[in-house]
């Protein structure tokens, strides 16, 4: 870390991630002198590579733009890279090299053969016609096709990158490559290549996985009050099954404030969600607006300020702080799962450690997304298309092996698990050996 720490200095996510792993598999890597003999630690924390490119495009007044794009392709010890691009006007490499690492071990987690990897750019979408979204996608790829391939980097969406997104740069890829290879990217629409329930994969799986952990703890979802953060593709999903599972989400929130939603959110408000999403404005006050009998809008607060039982981080990273941990546990939150990645502060993971707070990382809990897109990865690969059931119970299937890959690494002498530990063990311990098998390289 002091090596780390030096080498980059304003790398605050990336050094944040890897500090976390790091203090997590200690005592195991130690058991391993082979590992340190290959040096794992010291080659697993760098990325195996970084293409940063200008992306110049033309908006709508004819005005010539340019933005920063990105892809890190991290490690590819257990298969191709695989991970998304986020268009977000604060995507950094430190932002990337984060969640490319943070990805290495997601994937790992699936069981399936994904290696770890991120892109993006700093163009921000919000405010932006389709007209401009599809030309910056198609400048973005330009620079980008080259790189990738279904058995080289598989990129996904993220942040700022949809279905809409993803068919722009498919569109492009398609033309520069002449090759109709639709393995080269997930989360395609339906009708050329796509998976069913992709979608809603990322919030299906968390409430899954969720689900697993509190049954282990001989707790129900059923009749709980869940806080949302955002109300985005991942939000979404989540609210959709927990809903199904019997939970009421009583709170999303947005960059403007908190929405409370007393007697649970609706299915007519969930898909208002999507309304709010494709507009562009950024405000959960919008769902207020539409449903003023149901939603109180509170400017300037966030979802943690509501009385809740579980609380599910949706949005981005480090969003939830130790003062929100704080204000959650004295208004009897007992439950946190991050869904967005690496959505707690790491003094928000402290304090719900030590006050008794079920807690797990995003790296098990949001890795539903990425295991279906290696399961859409499986159908283009077949030329095949799975049916809702066939997509959900695999679906199902990997988020439960990931809780029992956690509790297997991260129970404690007492009977508790620490599933930070468990996650990030479970993880590091599959792509060492694969690094170890492989030789130095």
């Amino acid at each position: 870390m002091n090596r780390l720490q030096a080498k980059y200095p304003g790398e605050s996510e990336y050094l944040q991630a890897v500090r976390e792993v790091l203090e997590s598999i200690e005592d195991v890597y130690n058991m391993h002198p082979e590992f340190e003999q290959a040096k794992i630690v010291e080659r697993m924390v760098e990325p195996d590579r970084i293409f940063s490119f200008r992306v110049t495009w033309v908006d709508d007044k004819g005005e010539v733009q340019t933005n920063t794009g990105y892809r890190i392709q991290f490690n590819s010890a257990i298969g191709p890279y695989k991970g998304g691009l986020r268009f977000h006007r604060a995507v950094t490499p430190s932002m990337l090299k984060f969640l490319g690492f943070e990805q290495t071990f997601k994937n790992a987690l699936t069981t399936l053969p994904m290696g770890g990897a991120k892109g993006g750019s700093d163009f921000d979408p919000k405010g932006k016609s389709n007209g401009e979204i599809m030309r910056f996608c198609q400048a973005f790829m330009q620079e980008l096709w080259q790189c990738i391939g279904p058995d080289q980097d598989v990129p996904a969406g993220d942040v700022g990158v949809g279905g809409r997104e993803i068919g722009y740069l498919y569109g492009q890829y398609k033309k520069l490559a002449r090759q109709y290879n639709t393995g080269v990217l997930t989360g395609k629409g339906g009708t050329w290549g796509g998976s069913i329930l992709r979608p809603e994969a990322t919030g299906f799986g968390a409430l899954y996985f969720t689900q697993h952990l509190l049954h282990h703890a001989g707790k129900d979802i059923a009749g709980k009050k869940v806080a949302l953060s955002g109300f985005g593709n991942v939000a979404w999903g989540a609210s959709i099954k927990a809903t199904q599972l019997g939970a009421k989400v009583v709170a999303i929130s947005g960059p403007d404030g908190v929405c409370h939603i007393p007697e649970g959110i609706t299915r007519e408000m969930i898909d208002y969600m999507l309304v709010m999403r494709a507009s562009n404005r950024d405000r959960v006050e919008d769902m207020a607006t539409r449903f003023p009998d149901k939603a109180q809008f509170i400017a300037g607060k966030k979802s943690w300020s509501i009385p809740v039982d579980i609380a599910l981080p949706c949005a981005f990273q480090n969003e939830l702080s130790e003062e929100d941990a704080k204000e959650l546990v004295a208004n009897g939150c007992w439950c946190c799962c991050e869904v967005s990645n690496m959505g707690c502060q790491p003094g928000a993971i402290h304090y719900f450690q030590n006050n008794g707070v079920l807690f797990a990382p995003g790296k098990a809990v949001n890795a539903g997304g990425v295991a279906t897109s290696g399961l859409e990865m499986t159908q283009n690969a077949s030329h095949i298309s799975w049916t809702a059931e066939e997509v959900d119970s695999k679906l199902h299937q990997i988020m439960q092996s990931i809780h029992e890959q956690c509790v297997k690494f991260g129970t404690q002498p007492d009977g508790s698990v620490d599933y930070v530990k468990g996650a990030n063990i479970a993880g590091f311990m599959k792509v060492a050996q694969a690094m170890l098998e492989q030789g130095i390289i």
